[in-house]
């Protein structure tokens, strides 16, 4: 079962997305929070596997959420109703696995949830390309230090959301040379994280 925290002021939200995600057979609500403060409580005393976390909300936010839950082996999916773009950048980020419109559709919803869940990043298409609209880096571009075939293979894999272990599976590598591979494609490319090189690939033909 696919353990899910809801996290959103607005008890009609709330009542809405449990109700619906309770229908599924692989998944269940654990929780429910009214602010980003109680979220967060909730997370360390659930462990939820799945966060979907509203931007707007008292208290703290969802960003000041996300920030909080660095670290935290909970998977988050920001799911708003803000149409502010400059949100998604900080969002994902912050630590994000997806972000996601509330207009999305049910069973869409369902099947981010469950992708998530399963180590891919997503975002809502006005999302990426509110992402890929965004000035990349100038660190970004890789200079004196390209990457090698292999890096390039990881770099691949991370775009299409696999994880060290699956990644290290499909290459029939151990986990751990995955992860020295991970740490210089991010070095490589100067970039922080996971979406931001998934990002990267996507915009150079990589992924």
């Amino acid at each position: 079962m696919i353990r899910v925290l809801i996290a959103d002021d607005h008890p009609v939200v709330r009542q809405g997305l449990r109700t619906f995600l309770d229908l599924q057979d692989d998944i269940t609500v654990v929780g429910e929070a009214a602010d980003g403060a109680r979220a967060v409580e909730l997370v360390g005393e659930l462990t939820p596997d799945v966060l979907l976390l509203d931007l707007k909300m008292p208290v703290l936010d969802g960003l000041g959420a996300l920030e909080r839950l660095a670290g935290s082996a909970t998977r988050v999916v920001v799911l708003t109703s803000v149409s502010d773009r400059s949100d998604v950048g900080p969002a994902m980020r912050a630590g994000a696995a997806g972000f996601l419109y509330k207009d999305v559709d049910p069973s869409a919803l369902v099947q981010a949830v469950r992708a998530v869940h399963n180590g891919q990043v997503l975002l809502a298409p006005e999302a990426a390309e509110a992402m890929l609209s965004a000035p990349a880096p100038v660190a970004a571009v890789p200079g004196p230090a390209p990457l090698t075939e292999r890096e390039r293979e990881v770099l691949a894999l991370i775009a299409a959301g696999r994880s060290n272990r699956e990644i290290a599976r499909s290459l029939a590598v151990a986990e751990k040379t995955v992860k020295t591979h991970v740490s210089n494609v991010l070095m490589k490319l100067g970039v922080q994280d996971r979406t931001q090189a998934a990002l990267y690939a996507v915009r150079h033909g990589l992924a």
